[in-house]
């Protein structure tokens, strides 16, 4: 769904609501939401260890880039050859106008299939607006967008549940597996677990998973 900015999962019981009810807060609210991001750049090490293992000017998609701050800001300073996909025509309509030479695309990362393959795929704060099994089915799907070797690292749930979070005031559904549940999805989308932090007090509380593919 969107991405790169909306809170980490709350602590209140999420509702089953639609990714169109999603996507539809994120266009209504793009333009503040944009104004509101975080600049502080809590991300900044978990970026850095994503990038560590990845080739130099390789190409990285940045799943639900949102408006492009920060985390496809970075990746583009980093020299990475970035493609940003979002659901939200509003978001992507920011990062246009930041980089109209940009590669762009609007899309639903649970039907993703681009002919691309990429060195890496970062989800910050999109992936977990899937709920559990539409989280189930795509990992799958990032996987075949996957080079060998390649370097998954989405946000996620401390733990296995349905929760809210608010985008400029209106209610969100986030959802999460089990760490456990994870690994066993990457398994089954030939990945390899890597890394899982819940709640990084350094990354303003924020879960991190990251996966390889084998």
């Amino acid at each position: 769904m969107s991405g790169s900015q909306s809170d980490p999962p709350g602590t209140a019981l999420g509702h089953p609501g639609l990714p169109e009810e999603t996507r539809a807060v994120y266009e209504r609210h793009a333009e503040g939401f944009d104004r509101h991001r975080s600049r502080a750049f809590f991300e900044a090490r978990w970026l850095a260890r994503f990038a560590r293992d990845l080739p130099r000017g390789g190409r990285v998609l940045d799943l639900g880039c949102g408006s492009g701050q920060p985390i496809s800001a970075w990746l583009i300073g980093e020299g990475f050859r970035l493609t940003g996909v979002d659901y939200a025509g509003a978001m992507l309509d920011i990062a246009r106008r930041r980089w109209p030479d940009g590669d762009w695309r609007q899309g639903d990362m649970r039907f993703l299939d681009l002919p691309e393959r990429f060195d890496g795929i970062v989800g910050w704060n999109s992936f977990f607006h899937l709920t559990p099994d539409e989280q189930r089915a795509c990992l799958p799907r990032l996987a075949k967008h996957l080079g060998p070797g390649g370097v998954l690292m989405v946000t996620v749930g401390p733990m296995a549940g349905e929760v809210t979070g608010t985008v400029q005031g209106e209610t969100v559904y986030h959802a999460s597996l089990s760490p456990a549940d994870y690994a066993a999805s990457l398994e089954k989308a030939g990945m390899r677990m890597s890394a899982f932090l819940a709640d990084d007090p350094d990354c303003a509380g924020h879960s991190i998973l990251m996966g390889i593919k084998l």
